[in-house]
């Protein structure tokens, strides 16, 4: 038996965090057991975890300390509430037989715990890893999460010290801001009025990019950590270099232009991967999109079906509608966009032919009520929650569930 277990219980500086590992005495988790007890780290020396004195858990239980004991004021929180309540929760789980009663000698489980060094209330501290250990014990016994779980929960939260935020479009369809003006503070004070939503993609445009430079993501990031971003570099060559280029400055998609070698977009796609970004695929004035895509071995995420602002004033019909259908089954992501004039009466159409992304740009930059705007966007959508969900949940459009066990 090798069994794995985490748990983050309490809030601040008490709060209890709990590694641990269950296994044979006979094994690797019991070789690991003596080893830490023979060979402690210097300021992380491991304890024996007891009940009270002369009443050690069994399990036999080795806590090990995550934070550097610097006093004796972090000994008394780690030989005293931590210690007490590691030791209780182990106890208890084979009283309630998580831990099997007639295995409690054959095993071992070691629990790395995490103390603020702020941390003032013993009582807390008590309560919070109790329940911190109880917890990760029944997680490594039951196997949880399974591969299936991890798959369908990790793009839902994110880390307490890292945020929210996350980089995967899994619920369609999204509203894509385009901000193609080369004037830096408007658009960065477009992005302060930007409604909260998970339905929106932030959109540093070409003109924008060239004027400003790529460093202009890092500075559209400053407005919103949590903003999902796009640099449309439109990349023509060296597709691995601007992806890698775009990723760096904190983007989460680079646009390639359908227009480059088939190398290139090859090439782009396959570091976007590396970098953990989307690669979109700009069909502007690619005259059949499909026959592009089945020469690919290496699919874009995403492709934008772009009707450019030229093209959009000359009088041209948005073309490949009705491919969008084919377009979607050849991306990593099934996910297909539109741009090029897209407005609130023609969003039903999109949509209607399979869209998952719709770009707008003049209609909301151009407005003079941006937030309003974006909003009626959103709400044609069908993305703008009603008003008792406002109430409930505070005004943003996807609340994330996050189901832990």
């Amino acid at each position: 038996m090798f069994k794995v277990g985490e748990a983050l219980v309490g809030d601040e500086p008490n709060l209890a965090h709990i590694d641990l590992v269950i296994g044979e005495k006979d094994g690797p988790a019991g070789q690991a057991f003596l080893n830490s007890l023979s060979k402690p780290s210097q300021g992380h020396t491991p304890l024996l975890s007891v009940i009270r004195p002369d009443l050690p858990a069994k399990p036999s239980t080795l806590l090990v300390p995550k934070v550097t004991i610097r006093d004796m004021e972090d000994a008394d929180k780690a030989f005293g509430p931590v210690q007490e309540a590691v030791s209780r929760a182990v106890a208890d789980s084979v009283e309630e037989g998580v831990i099997p009663k007639e295995q409690a000698e054959e095993l071992v489980v070691i629990v790395s715990v995490f103390i603020h060094p702020e941390a003032d209330d013993f009582q807390k501290l008590s309560r919070f890893n109790y329940g911190a250990t109880r917890l990760a014990i029944r997680r490594a016994m039951e196997g949880f999460p399974d591969v299936d779980k991890v798959l369908e929960e990790k793009d839902k939260g994110g880390h307490p010290i890292m945020g929210t935020r996350t980089v995967k479009l899994r619920n369609p369809p999204y509203l894509q801001i385009a901000m193609d003006k080369p004037a830096i503070e408007q658009q960065l004070n477009l992005m302060e009025q930007l409604p909260e939503s998970d339905h929106l993609i932030v959109e540093a445009g070409t003109p924008l990019i060239k004027k400003y430079g790529i460093k202009v993501i890092e500075e559209l990031r400053k407005k919103d950590e949590d903003a999902f971003i796009i640099a449309d570099l439109k990349t023509l060559d060296t597709g691995h270099l601007e992806a890698e280029i775009a990723a760096d400055a904190g983007a989460d998609g680079v646009v390639i232009s359908g227009l480059a070698d088939v190398n290139t977009i090859e090439k782009a796609a396959r570091e976007a991967d590396k970098c953990g970004i989307y690669c979109i695929l700009d069909t502007l004035n690619v005259e059949n999109p499909v026959d592009l895509l089945e020469k690919l071995e290496d699919k874009p995420h995403i492709v934008e079906l772009h009707r450019g602002i030229d093209e959009e004033y000359a009088g041209k019909e948005h073309s490949a509608w009705g491919d969008i259908p084919a377009i979607k089954e050849m991306t990593k992501e099934k996910l297909v966009a539109v741009a090029g004039g897209i407005t609130q009466e023609t969003i039903g159409e999109a949509i209607g032919a399979g869209a998952n992304i719709l770009v707008v740009g003049r209609a909301i930059a151009n407005s003079k009520d941006p937030e309003s705007k974006t909003r009626d966007f959103l709400e044609s959508m069908g993305k703008a929650w009603s008003e008792s969900e406002k109430e409930k949940f505070g005004d943003i459009e996807q609340f994330r569930w996050r189901t832990d066990f």
